[in-house]
C-alpha cells in the first residue's frame, strides 16, 4: 500500500534538476519554452511541443475542475457535478481581472493550505514502520498496474506544464542575471514542498483505501475512507486541501495553455496585458477552460480522468524535457549561460528515466 513511497521521494532530485534548468532558460532568455522553440526549431517540431503541452493541460484542467467541484460538494454536502460550471465561471473572470503579479502572489498563499494533506496523513494513523519501509526500500513489480501507477505519479508531478510554467514565471518576472542562483534555489525549495505534499497524499491514501482495499471513484469516496480513522473532521480537512489544490493548479494550467499558444502564433500575450491589446490570448484562456469543462462533464469518474491525465502527462513529459535540454545547451539561445556539463548530463538522465518508464508502460499495454 506504500510501495510507491520511495518513488515519491525519488521525484525530488528528478524534479529539482528539471526546475533548475527551466529557471535558467527562462531567466537568461527572458522567454518561455515555446517562445524559445519558435526561435530555434522548425514549425512541425514546435507544434509537437505545443500539442503535447496543451493536450496534457486541458485534460488536467478537467481533472482539477472535477477536484475543485468535488471539494465544494464535500464541504456543502451536495453533488459535485453542480459546481463544475460555476467553478469555471468564477475562474475565468478572476484571471481576466487580475494581473500576472496578483495571480502569482495569490497562488503562493494558497499553497500553504495544501499542508492540510499532511494533517490528513497524520489523522489517518498509518503504520509508520510500513510507511518507512515503503519510502526507503525500492521495490519493483513489472505489472501493468504497478507501471501505470508509477507513470501516473511521474506524470502528476514531472508533467510538462510544471517546468513550462517555470519558464513563463521567469520570463514575466524578468529578474536580473545576478539573481540566477537564488532563483534556482527557490525552485528547488518549491519542488521540495511539492514532493512532501505528494508523499502526504500517498500516506493518507495507503492508510485508508489501501489498508481496507477500497475502490475510490470520487473525492467523497476518499473522504469517507478517511473518516473512520480521522474522525468527524476528515471531510472538512480533505475538502479544504482538495479545493486549495484546484485553486493552485487551475490558473497555472489555463495560463500555460494561453501563453504557449500566444508564443507559437506570435500573439500579444500576458496576464498583465489589457484585453483589448491581447484579445486572442484571452480567447485562448476561455477555450482552455471550455475544453476542461467539456471533458469534466463527459461522464467519466473524476478519479479516472485524473489517472488518464497523469498517464498522458507521463507519456508527453519527455517531449518537453528534450526541447528544454536542447534549448538550454544552445549557445545561440543561452550565450555564456548555457547549461553546465553536469547539469546537462543530469537533465538527460532524467529524460532517459521518464522515457524508459513510458516505453515499458506502452509495451505492456500493447502486449
Amino acid at each position: 500500500m506504500y510501495g510507491l513511497g520511495w518513488l515519491t521521494l525519488l521525484l525530488f532530485p528528478l524534479l529539482a534538476v528539471i526546475q533548475v534548468i527551466a529557471t535558467r532558460v527562462g531567466l537568461v532568455t527572458r522567454r518561455d519554452l515555446q517562445a524559445n522553440a519558435v526561435r530555434r526549431f522548425p514549425r512541425w517540431a514546435r507544434l509537437t511541443l505545443w500539442g503535447s503541452i496543451v493536450s496534457v493541460s486541458v485534460i488536467t484542467i478537467a481533472a482539477d475542475l472535477n477536484g475543485g467541484a468535488a471539494a465544494i460538494g464535500l464541504l456543502v454536502g451536495a453533488d459535485y457535478r453542480w459546481f463544475i460550471v460555476p467553478l469555471a465561471a468564477v475562474l475565468l473572470p478572476l484571471m481576466l481581472a487580475g494581473s500576472y503579479r496578483q495571480v502569482s502572489r495569490s497562488l503562493r498563499w494558497v499553497l500553504l493550505v495544501l499542508l492540510g494533506y499532511g494533517v490528513a496523513a497524520v489523522l489517518a494513523k498509518p503504520h509508520w514502520a510500513s510507511v518507512a519501509a515503503g519510502s526507503f526500500t525500492p521495490t519493483f513489480h513489472l505489472t501493468s498496474a504497478w507501471t501505470g501507477g508509477a507513470l501516473a505519479l511521474l506524470g502528476t508531478t514531472l508533467t510538462s506544464y510544471v517546468y513550462v510554467w517555470q519558464t513563463i514565471e521567469e520570463a514575466e518576472e524578468r529578474s536580473p542575471r545576478d539573481q540566477l542562483r537564488d532563483r534556482q534555489w527557490g525552485a528547488v525549495v518549491g519542488i521540495g514542498f511539492t514532493v512532501l505534499i505528494c508523499w502526504f497524499i500517498l500516506v493518507a491514501t495507503g492508510a485508508t483505501a489501501g489498508t481496507h482495499h477500497l475502490h475510490i471513484n470520487t473525492a467523497q469516496d476518499a473522504a469517507l475512507a478517511l473518516k473512520p480513522l480521522a474522525g468527524r473532521w476528515a471531510t472538512e480537512v480533505f475538502g479544504v486541501a482538495l479545493l486549495a489544490s484546484a485553486a493552485v493548479a487551475l490558473p497555472v494550467l489555463v495560463a500555460t495553455c494561453a501563453y504557449i499558444t500566444g508564443a507559437e502564433f506570435e500573439w500579444g500575450r500576458g496576464l498583465s496585458a489589457p484585453i483589448r491589446s491581447a484579445p486572442r490570448f484571452y480567447l485562448a484562456l476561455a477555450v482552455a477552460v471550455a475544453g476542461g469543462v467539456a471533458i469534466a462533464l463527459s461522464g467519466f469518474s473524476p478519479i479516472r480522468i485524473l489517472f488518464i491525465a497523469s498517464i498522458i502527462g507521463g507519456l508527453a513529459t519527455p517531449i518537453g524535457i528534450v526541447f528544454l535540454l536542447l534549448l538550454g545547451a544552445d549557445r545561440n539561445i543561452m550565450g555564456r549561460d548555457s547549461l553546465p556539463a553536469g547539469l546537462r548530463r543530469a537533465g538527460w538522465a532524467v529524460a532517459v528515466v521518464i522515457t524508459a518508464a513510458s516505453l515499458v508502460y506502452l509495451v505492456q499495454q500493447l502486449t
